[in-house]
């Protein structure tokens, strides 16, 4: 059970293993994406149809036709990576074993945006958990975790694909210990749990009274999603991607500006904005912007939080 491209690469690695049989693959609907609003398959769909296996995409899993049919199956268990619904308890009681693959180190990080907040919050590390699955969200006992080093050049984007990696190894080495009863699963520490729900339209607007080491993550943390944004002459303008540069001036004030740089004051230090995306326009390098539409800015200009 999974969704994003995070949960193909956990699914492939179960293929590839010979240890394993999947049954059966569940996954989010398809859904309208982009500014076309084209309907696309779910990365772990694509990876399921290219092998050929059942594909169940509920709306919602707890009372539907498709929950009788799972249940039915004759499965072991279930494994689940990033699937973003809740597991009905009776579908968790019928199978020998239901166990999660978890992008942080958990206690710390429970809910659907892991990735998100140890980037936002200028963690040093991220990381995987294996768990048991439970009723309540990402709280089971722990199987097994692992961590690695954040790096400046990390983004949602990049760690993801780490962490899927780690994820997928980490369940392949400690799986069958576990099922052979090797591995004694801990219980997680309740004073040591966090959240990490999905980041709020509110949390996407940058405040330029903040730190440039702050805002720098805070655009690294919705990068490529959400994508973090700021109002220039009061429209909307998306920045996808800044590095830390050297300047003064008050928050949200233009320092600087060149044929291939804007920087821009924050309440500590300030930013080089390059990737961006203007009201009406595509996601561009910040030099085509400046080339374009940006031609109206002047230093002094200010960005609005």
């Amino acid at each position: 059970m999974g969704t994003p491209d995070f949960s193909a690469t956990v699914l492939k690695g179960l293929l590839e293993s010979k240890d394993y049989q999947i049954l059966a693959v569940v996954t989010q609907p398809d859904r309208a994406v982009g500014r076309k609003k084209e309907i696309k398959m779910t990365p772990v769909k694509e990876v399921a149809l290219a092998h050929n296996l059942p594909v169940y995409q509920p709306e919602k899993l707890s009372q539907s036709p498709e929950l009788q049919e799972l249940m039915q199956l004759g499965a072991d268990g279930i494994v689940t990576a990033a699937f973003g619904q809740f597991l009905p308890s009776k579908l968790l009681d019928s199978m020998d074993f239901a166990i999660n693959v978890h992008a942080s180190l958990l206690p710390k990080y429970r809910g659907g945006a892991p990735i998100h907040y140890a980037l936002i919050n200028g963690d040093k590390e991220a990381g995987v958990t294996i768990m048991e699955m439970v009723k309540e969200m990402d709280a089971g006992d722990m199987i097994a975790s692992r961590a690695l080093a954040i790096t400046d050049e990390d983004n949602v984007g990049t760690l993801f694909e780490k962490l899927a990696v780690l994820g997928r190894d980490l369940l392949l080495e400690s799986l069958p210990a576990y099922l052979a009863g090797e591995i004694k699963p801990e219980p997680q520490d309740p004073s040591q749990v966090s959240f990490s729900p999905n980041i709020s339209p509110e949390q996407e607007k940058i405040d330029w009274s903040k730190s440039a080491r702050q805002i720098f993550n805070q655009i690294r943390g919705m990068y490529p999603w959400p994508v973090a944004h700021t109002y220039l002459n009061g429209q909307r303008f998306k920045i996808y991607e800044a590095t830390l540069a050297q300047g003064q001036g008050q928050p949200g004030q233009i320092i600087a500006l060149g044929k291939k740089e804007l920087l821009v004051a924050t309440g500590q230090g300030a930013l080089s904005l390059k990737t961006v995306q203007a009201a009406g326009k595509p996601k561009m390098a910040i030099a085509d912007f400046l080339n374009g539409s940006g031609r109206t800015l002047s230093v002094g200009d200010f960005f609005e939080s």
